[in-house]
């Protein structure tokens, strides 16, 4: 069934869900949805990939970019989707694979480009693939490389889960691999070597010991985060490992840069050889633009919700790469998101329609 997004928010939703689109394997999605704009017949619709671009020509002074991805992790026995009942009472749930990161975002931004034919300013709506996995494949960065005009504007709203809630910017993240060298030997004569799985123990007690940061960046305070998310040694049952590597994950506040993290990074591990193998910058909030001024008085007026800083890394780092201001703002509680029990309320999806929609003809 074709993607409708003249539907009901809940229908929108469903339906874009029931399409698996597990990062890779987006082409019918991204095909339905370039289908469904084109179909409502005022936009500019560009493909590159299983990346979809629509955006307005209205001549206004300013240009705003809705964002949002279209792939998911691997489904868990969470499709098809459902309209359920919290156990709470809370309210009913779209319950399903995609319904928090990042379906019900892309519902919402389908049916604004459905329903504001005549936006006080021009959008452009960006659907894009690969954001769950390697950085390398995102399909918002291969715009960004190849079509940085497609996705320019005076200030970008990134569709990831908020629950409703408008979050500054993003942290940063490094991953590096910490690596400790031993000697090899036989493990019965475990006194002819060195064993650097035991040697990886001081690794583990600097990062037990160390105390992240809590840091204030223009009024949205950002937590930092320092820990080992793996670790491999050894290549038999009876051989002394004359190597083992902690792989450490760094997320640090958008008043660092990269440079500047790994350095760091490098002063904790100081005197063992530190590999860094991913990394990506963080955003500073850019709440001082008059277009998130005005979006952030719409969404205190409908919640009561002041800003907040995100936590996570998202693709607003790459929209201020290009020199574009971006927050977070979409339907979803992020702590569900990759869930098995993933569900988004019907009610953020309802808020966060009434205050893009406010903000886009006002």
């Amino acid at each position: 069934m074709a993607i409708d997004p003249f539907a009901d928010l809940v229908t929108l939703t469903r339906a874009l869900c029931d399409v698996p689109s597990v990062s890779g394997d987006e082409r019918e999605l991204a095909d339905q949805v370039q289908a469904a704009l084109e179909d409502l017949g005022y936009l500019e619709v560009l493909r590159d990939g299983d990346a979809v671009v629509a955006r307005t020509h209205l001549g206004r002074e300013r240009r705003v970019v809705l964002a949002g991805h279209l792939d998911t992790v691997p489904v868990a026995g969470n499709l098809p989707s459902e309209l359920r009942e919290e156990p709470d009472g809370s309210g009913p749930v779209v319950w399903g694979r995609g319904t928090v990161d990042m379906k019900a975002g892309d519902a919402v931004l389908l049916a604004l480009a459905a329903a504001v034919r005549e936006p006080s300013v021009d959008v452009t709506y960006v659907f894009y693939d690969a954001e769950e996995v390697e950085a390398d494949r995102n399909g918002l960065g291969r715009l960004v490389a190849r079509h940085p005009d497609w996705v320019a504007g005076d200030m970008a709203v990134l569709g990831e889960p908020t629950a409703g809630a408008l979050e500054g910017g993003c942290n940063g993240t490094l991953r590096v691999e910490v690596v400790v060298r031993g000697t090899a030997a036989h493990s019965a004569r475990s006194w002819l070597g060195v064993n650097a799985v035991h040697g990886a123990a001081e690794v583990l007690a600097r990062l037990v010991a160390y105390v992240p940061r809590e840091v204030e960046v223009d009024g949205l305070t950002y937590r930092e985060g320092l820990n080992a998310v793996g670790i491999r040694g050894g290549i038999a049952g009876n051989v002394i490992p004359d190597e083992c590597v902690v792989t450490v994950n760094y997320r640090f506040a958008p008043s660092r840069t990269e440079a500047q993290a790994q350095a760091h990074v490098r002063e904790v591990f100081d005197g063992y050889e530190v590999r860094v193998t991913d990394s990506a910058p963080g955003a500073r909030p850019g709440l001082d633009r008059p277009e998130a001024i005005e979006l952030a008085d719409v969404v205190a007026r409908l919640t009561g919700r002041p800003p907040r800083a995100k936590q996570g890394w998202t693709d607003v780092a790459r929209f201020a790469g290009l020199g574009v201001p971006a927050v977070n703002f979409g339907p979803g509680d992020p702590s569900l998101a990759h869930a098995d029990d993933e569900r988004t309320p019907i009610s953020d999806l309802d808020v966060c329609f009434d205050a893009l929609r406010t903000w886009l003809t006002s």
